[in-house]
């Protein structure tokens, strides 16, 4: 079971990890059709999508900066997972009409090489005035119609107005007020992260790994809880292969596989002491790879690889910062690798400068 958790984009509400102590935590919040994912910035993106079981997918993304009197920007994707015989059918570059509970909101022009196009001003106002109650929304072109649901994007918003501060606020896109926006939560900069450059390996720095994997083991599992590494838990432990990185002349990176689940797998990363006492300090346990002093994570939702969640930790030379958190929206066959980027962790990485030592 504990594998199988690693592998499923769960809809919950999950306030993430912060990358600096000072910057507010991202949000994640799922409701039926639509989603929301809030950044360390306070910017927010709506995601909503068809219903399942429609043959034609749609997704549409609102996104707002925080702060006073902060516009609502829209962006259409139409859905391009596998083969479509009625994208096929259509020229280069064609016109989808927007109808909203039968009125004509006006048209969308799509090109086939992207099938994302954005929409007006005009348009996005009247999906916000829609998503508010029960709504018909649709776009059509010949015989073909796609529809997107509205099912939870009252919710939806209504969150995103609760994160960004203006619930009651003249510009709340659900709970209106007579509050003037003055008021709201402000946007917050985005954090930057020094990247520590990597000194060259030391001849040694395998060779400890393996002579002394015996001591680092039993001081690694000393950081894990319960099923968190399963690799290093359980028997066979006891003859994990661990992979070591120098950080600097005192500092290492030390990795080893965690787990493995039907279609993702995750490797632990510790930063230890290169000589006892080794105090070893648990990165993640979900990592995808390491280079140049940069942890990735990446992982499918499902094996039809149309949904992702990604993370990355920077070395700054103390520490490992996570610098990057996102997710490619909700398992909707939208297209290959997701539909959006929908991060909750954003962080401006300054060129490499020398590691502390």
């Amino acid at each position: 079971m504990a594998l199988l958790s690693k592998c499923l984009v769960l809809p919950f509400v999950f306030l993430s990890s912060l990358a600096f102590a000072d910057w507010p935590s991202g949000l994640r919040f799922f409701h039926h059709d639509w989603e929301l994912a809030c950044d360390n910035t306070r910017t927010c993106r709506a995601a909503g999508y068809h219903s399942d079981g429609d043959e034609l997918g749609v997704s549409v993304l609102l996104t707002r900066i925080a702060g006073p009197n902060q516009p609502v920007t829209g962006q259409l994707m139409i859905g391009q997972y596998g083969e479509n015989t009625t994208l096929d059918s259509l020229p280069t570059k064609f016109k989808l009409s927007l109808r909203i509970n039968e009125r004509p909101v006006g048209q969308v022009t799509i090109a086939k090489n992207s099938l994302v196009a954005s929409l007006t001003s005009k348009q996005v106002a009247a999906l916000l005035a829609a998503l508010g109650r029960t709504s018909r929304i649709e776009l059509t072109t010949g015989d073909a119609t796609w529809l997107l649901s509205d099912k939870g994007a009252a919710a939806v918003l209504l969150k995103m107005d609760e994160f960004q501060g203006r619930i009651g606020m003249l510009g709340a896109l659900v709970r209106k007020g007579h509050k003037d926006e003055g008021a709201v939560l402000p946007a917050v900069q985005v954090p930057v992260a020094t990247a520590a450059s990597l000194p060259k390996p030391l001849p040694e720095d395998q060779h400890i790994a393996r002579k002394y994997s015996g001591a680092l083991i039993e001081a690694i599992r000393t950081t894990l809880k319960e099923d968190d590494c399963p690799g290093l838990t359980e028997a066979e432990g006891e003859s994990a292969e661990l992979t070591a990185t120098r950080l600097s002349d005192i500092k290492m990176l030390i990795s080893t596989k965690c787990w493995m689940g039907a279609y993702n797998i995750g490797y632990g990363f510790w930063v230890i002491n290169s000589s006892p006492p080794y105090r070893p300090i648990l990165v993640t346990t979900s990592g995808s790879d390491q280079s140049n002093g940069t942890i990735s994570a990446s992982h499918k939702g499902r094996g039809l690889g149309d949904c992702w969640n990604t993370e990355a930790w920077t070395w700054d030379g103390e520490q490992f910062v996570r610098t990057e958190e996102s997710s490619s929206g909700m398992c909707k066959l939208m297209a290959p690798g997701g539909a959006w980027s929908l991060p909750t962790i954003i962080t401006k990485i300054r060129p490499a400068a020398q590691g502390k030592r």
